[in-house]
């Protein structure tokens, strides 16, 4: 008898193991593509109804498995850039992936732990109302701990639901801090069969909808401008061929001709000129003088390089040309990603481990930081607050950055990286949430898609498909006006949760 019952308890719980990871990975429908947002909700409901009532090394199990679910299933896009553009073995490439994915797990292991110790000398209630302070907490932790990989935040699965009207007032913090509210309570109605906490969360739901009818922005039609944003659909594996570096320019020149006097700025995708300022000096100039003639200006991605103290530093970069001003290198109007992206733009100590990657003919990023705070680009008349590829979803840097007379955001990327992959659309999501945050359109040019212009409310005016070679044209009006995110930034926002996590505290001791 003891035998059938310890069999029975093995079972079940491979089987709540195998429903979380399940669960887990559901979750990932909520994001682009697939823009179910439901699915978000359902999933933490699962994932915070196994924590309830658990002892802190359950939960933990259960959270590894549902953290498995979760991250393996959405990430899975970087491990074709990993295999296909890299020249390590395959079980190096399968290592970095799973050490990512464990890493990433264990911040809702965290929380969960957390969460579960907090359960042994408190209320349920106590416990799910402290819930969305403590991931908020844990969330702003992987935001920046080695760098910070702040990927699949939940908050991102609402930028087309009823919550995303929030987010011009706290942030993508804000509409997660309230899915763990939601499904908090949905949790406890499901484990307690309660209908009071039903009510509630779908009351929590229901009055929050209305915030997306607000407008925080003006439109200002008279300044009106005409965008035309070049996909180049290079391969990336011919991008830093020499052999075809005239064929990459030709294409992006033949697009571009066309264009010149009938719109006023034109956008190449991040190093869309695969080489530095000076090797491409001349074909700079030239495209400077042909842009001035015809009063258009024109954005794009490059290499830049500075010479500072014998030494060449590298930076990736994006400058104007076809200014009142002839191009003299290195010209002004410009801007240097700061956020690099480790493995690929730079490796951390660098020279210590260099001839351990080059022992596993690893190559070596060389790429310099920009600085945090820098001016827009300004270009023809207008001004925009830039971002280079993974930027666009730090939130934070981009808002640190934005200004009061922004007229438009930009991102160029180059997604090339991850082939045909769910990455770019879900990349392309959290570049949805930053126009939804500030009230500005965004204008999204990338070398392969998405490329696109989104309207200040976070909705697309405009898309080009994917893997094509061709330009989006269309007219941009600029907006004015800040949210109540954009003059605070997420820190008034911490400061509330932060206050509710003492009041809890207090509260548990009095």
């Amino acid at each position: 008898m003891i035998f059938v019952v310890t069999t029975y308890y093995k079972y079940k719980q491979y089987f709540v193991f195998f429903t979380v990871l399940l669960f887990g990975a559901f979750g990932i429908l909520g994001f682009s593509p697939y823009n179910f947002w439901p699915a978000s909700i359902i999933s933490l409901t699962v994932f915070l109804k196994t924590i309830l009532d658990s002892t802190w090394k359950k939960a933990a199990w259960n959270t590894f498995f549902w953290g498995i679910g979760f991250f393996g299933s959405g990430l899975q896009w970087i491990y074709i850039s990993i295999d296909q553009f890299s020249n390590m073995c395959n079980c190096i490439n399968i290592l970095l992936i799973v050490f990512l994915v464990l890493y990433l797990i264990l911040f809702p292991i965290l929380f969960s732990v957390l969460l579960s110790l907090m359960q042994s000398y408190t209320t349920i209630w106590y416990a799910v109302s402290a819930a969305p302070v403590i991931w908020s907490i844990v969330e702003y932790i992987r935001g920046y701990m080695f760098t910070g990989f702040p990927w699949l935040q939940f908050g991102y699965s609402q930028i087309d639901g009823p919550l995303k009207g929030i987010a011009p007032i706290f942030g993508v913090e804000g509409i997660t801090f309230t899915l763990i509210l939601i499904s908090g309570l949905l949790a406890v109605s499901i484990k307690r069969a309660q209908l009071s906490s039903l009510i509630i969360s779908f009351g929590i739901l229901l009055l929050l909808s209305p915030l997306t009818r607000i407008q925080w922005y003006h439109f200002q039609p008279q300044r009106a401008i005409h965008v035309s944003l070049v996909q180049g659909n290079i391969d990336q594996h011919i991008k830093w061929n020499s052999n075809y570096v005239e064929k990459i320019l030709q294409t992006y020149i033949n697009h571009t001709l066309p264009l010149l006097g009938k719109t006023k700025i034109v956008i190449w995708p991040e190093s869309a000129i695969p080489g530095n300022e000076i090797e491409h000096n001349t074909i700079l100039t030239l495209l400077d003088h042909k842009c001035r003639q015809f009063q258009t200006n024109l954005i794009t991605g490059i290499i830049g390089i500075r010479y500072i103290q014998n030494y060449y530093h590298y930076y990736n970069s994006v400058i104007v040309l076809g200014e009142s001003e002839s191009y003299k290198y290195p010209n002004r109007n410009r801007y240097d990603k700061h956020h690099l992206v480790l493995w690929s733009e730079k490796f951390p100590f660098q020279r210590f481990f260099k001839p351990l990657l080059n022992l596993f003919n690893v190559p070596v990023p060389f790429m310099q930081e920009g600085c945090y705070f820098q001016p827009q680009l300004s270009v023809s008349c207008v001004k925009m607050t830039t971002a280079i590829c993974y930027e666009i979803i730090l939130g934070k840097q981009i808002r640190d950055n934005f200004k009061s007379d922004t007229d438009f955001l930009l991102t160029v990327a180059n997604n090339a990286w991850f082939g045909r992959s769910i990455g770019p659309w879900q990349f392309f999501q959290m570049a949805r949430m930053r126009a939804l945050e500030l009230g500005r359109p965004l204008l999204c040019s990338t070398n392969n898609g998405i490329t696109a212009i989104v309207n200040a409310d976070g909705s697309l005016q405009a898309q080009l498909p994917q893997f094509i070679s061709a330009v989006l044209s269309d007219k941009v009006i600029p907006t004015t006006g800040l949210t109540p995110y954009a003059k605070f930034g997420s820190g008034f926002f911490l400061g509330i949760i932060i206050y509710i996590f003492l009041i809890f505290k207090c509260k548990n001791y009095i």
